[in-house]
């Protein structure tokens, strides 16, 4: 199982946010290419803004969050490990199911796969 590694500066935040991102209903996704190629750890963060609600609401979000992409890397191998995500989740995954959640993610790294492979 790969396992997920967070990225701990600010420094790091400030490079990848200056980079690439896609717009969604349930999130915003920063990416970026990594400079170290890694087999084992998958470089992805999840960020939650104060104003999306109470800390019980934004851990709930991160964890549905969490647990799609794990869905995701089990089933299908759609994310590419050489890149290093930033994932700013938005108060509709609270609300909506957990499917359509992971539909939309799903969609979304497709698009980055292809957006990466023109490349």
């Amino acid at each position: 199982m790969i396992k997920f590694k967070s990225l701990n500066k600010s420094k790091d935040f400030i490079k990848i946010l200056k980079k690439e991102k896609l717009n969604t209903k349930y999130f915003t996704i920063y990416f970026n290419k990594n400079l170290k190629k890694t087999e084992k750890y998958l470089n992805v963060s999840f960020v939650m803004k104060k104003n999306v609600g109470n800390a019980v609401i934004r851990n709930k979000i991160k964890r549905k969050l969490k647990y799609a992409v794990q869905k995701i890397l089990k089933e299908r191998q759609l994310i590419d490990l050489n890149y290093t995500y930033v994932i700013f989740g938005k108060n509709n995954v609270y609300k909506d199911e957990f499917a359509n959640v992971l539909n939309v993610l799903n969609e979304t790294f497709k698009k980055i796969k292809i957006a990466n492979s023109n490349l």
